[in-house]
């Protein structure tokens, strides 16, 4: 079964400062260990690798970019993808929940996947069930 990847684990694995960081680790090595299929999109890897590279500096996006982002499938966001997303982002007044992440609902809908890696609470608020739990 597959997992989405969200920007939110990315960073808690890469920093070291992070509260959430040890199971953030713990839980990407399980998932490989245990050959969970990792998915994501490209407007995850830009926006992560941003982050990254302003909170944590050039050798964590290296990292990211080199070492982590090969192990996860990547889906290309399409027009249409990216219309929808846009069009759920008006449509709502929670202005807590992303571009980025009304792109993820609709990628994990596509795909039938009901886990994320993440410890953004919007995913749950959503309806998927969150990795770790």
């Amino acid at each position: 079964m597959s997992v989405f990847v969200d920007t939110s684990a990315l960073l808690a694995v890469l920093d070291a400062g992070d509260a959430r960081h040890d199971d953030a680790a713990r839980t990407l090595r399980s998932l490989v260990d245990d050959h969970e299929q990792l998915l994501t999109h490209n407007y995850v890897v830009l926006e992560a690798a941003a982050l990254v590279r302003r909170k944590l500096g050039h050798p964590a996006a290296r990292t990211l970019l080199q070492d982590i982002i090969p192990t996860i499938e990547i889906v290309w966001i399409d027009e249409g993808t990216h219309v929808t997303a846009v069009s759920a982002l008006l449509a709502t007044t929670r202005t807590k929940i992303s571009l980025v992440d009304h792109v993820s609902f609709d990628v994990m809908r596509k795909r039938g996947l009901e886990r994320a890696f993440a410890f953004d609470d919007d995913f749950a608020g959503m309806g998927f069930a969150l990795v770790p739990l």
